[in-house]
């Protein structure tokens, strides 16, 4: 089993990579986004940077499909592990997800969006009679949002983790996700 203390070192590595890329690479990473989620007796704190696609498909009215990668590392709390109440289980999750978003042309106002992308678990997820039996997990999202004239994105999603059935138990684990995101 791969240990708490290993995972986060290697987090922590990630995120310094990602940032410095960000700040250095003209052309690299747009964005960066902080989400909270709750679920069925778990909490979670989610921190990403995305990379704009600068597509637009279908494009009608001022309006077009774009999209954006989004790489993300996670913490999740689970308080109901094993199905005992008290106890808890704490686990991270890292992620890629393409994202394709319904939007304004010049990506202000209210937009649509969704994605599936992969994760994978420091351990297998087991809390609040939910188990996942695999550390490769799907997650996918629906959602809206906004995006200020000052450029803050505020969203709210619905998010879903599942393995699609590779190995059984597969009960999923689902979220509702409040996520803010601003441009480098």
């Amino acid at each position: 089993m791969v240990s708490i203390r290993k995972v986060a070192k290697s987090v922590a590595a990630l995120a310094a990579l990602m940032v410095s890329h960000a700040s250095f690479a003209g052309d690299g990473l747009d964005s960066y986004s902080l989400e909270l989620g709750a679920g069925d007796q778990v909490g979670m704190v989610r921190a990403a940077v995305q990379k704009d696609w600068n597509v637009q498909w279908f494009a009608s009215n001022g309006r077009h499909l774009g999209g954006y990668w989004d790489a993300n590392i996670a913490f999740w709390r689970g308080t109901d592990y094993r199905h005992v109440s008290g106890q808890n289980q704490n686990l991270w999750v890292i992620g890629v997800t393409p994202v394709f978003r319904y939007q304004n042309d010049n990506k202000l106002g209210w937009y649509a969006e969704g994605g599936i992308g992969a994760s994978l678990f420091s351990e297998l997820y087991n809390n609040a009679g939910n188990r996942l039996s695999t550390a490769y997990e799907f997650a996918d999202h629906i959602g809206v949002g906004y995006v200020l004239d000052n450029k803050w994105d505020i969203s709210a999603r619905i998010q879903h983790y599942s393995n699609g059935g590779i190995k059984h138990p597969n009960s999923g684990v689902n979220w509702a996700v409040l996520r803010v995101a601003r441009p480098f």
